[in-house]
């Protein structure tokens, strides 16, 4: 990859004048990057469903504590009939993808059971469906100013609320969205 650094453990946020509906006034964190796409998880899209229904869905037994009552987050439109757990490393579960050493993010149900048994990573977000483009995709979309792209914070990955995910990643970078204009081309 040439034209754009590799982006992975990089927050995706995008700008407010992107209107794809899929996108808009999101942030995503990028999971992998590389010259044949990016993979990514929306961070601030809750559904309305919470880890208890997920599990029920799945037989598995139900948290009746706060990880039970998690909202599950809509992490893109692709595969949304698909699991994805973002978590704090640690654990050995069938299907983990280590992003870096406190960040994996793993889609095998094992780690459902061990969230239920008590034993599962002390942070997560349980998301529906991914975010991905094609090799150059997401360097085209940044050269048009669709996004911007910064480090990733874990605190505003598990601790900060969905609705100030969005600005809150932008802050890191020192940017305002409220100051931005949708409008491009004007003086």
């Amino acid at each position: 990859m040439n034209e754009c650094a590799d982006l992975t453990n990089n927050f995706l946020i995008a700008m407010p004048g992107l209107q794809d509906k899929n996108f808009f006034h999101t942030v995503t964190y990028i999971c992998e990057h590389n010259e044949e796409g990016a993979m990514g998880i929306v961070l601030n899209r809750p559904t309305d469903l919470q880890l208890n229904d997920i599990l029920d869905q799945l037989d598995i037994g139900l948290n009746e504590g706060k990880k039970g009552e998690q909202p599950i987050y809509l992490g893109g439109p692709v595969q949304t009939d698909r699991g994805f757990v973002l978590h704090t490393s640690g654990g050995d579960w069938d299907s983990t993808l280590k992003i870096t050493p406190e960040i994996s993010v793993t889609t095998s149900r094992d780690i459902l059971q061990s969230i239920v048994e008590g034993n599962g990573p002390p942070k997560t977000l349980v998301a529906l469906g991914y975010a991905g483009w094609a090799g150059g995709q997401l360097e085209e979309e940044l050269g048009a100013n669709a996004w911007l792209s910064g480090p990733a914070d874990e605190a505003i990955i598990f601790e900060l609320t969905a609705e100030k995910r969005w600005e809150a990643a932008a802050k890191l970078l020192g940017v305002d969205l409220n100051l931005l204009s949708a409008d491009t081309g004007h003086a």
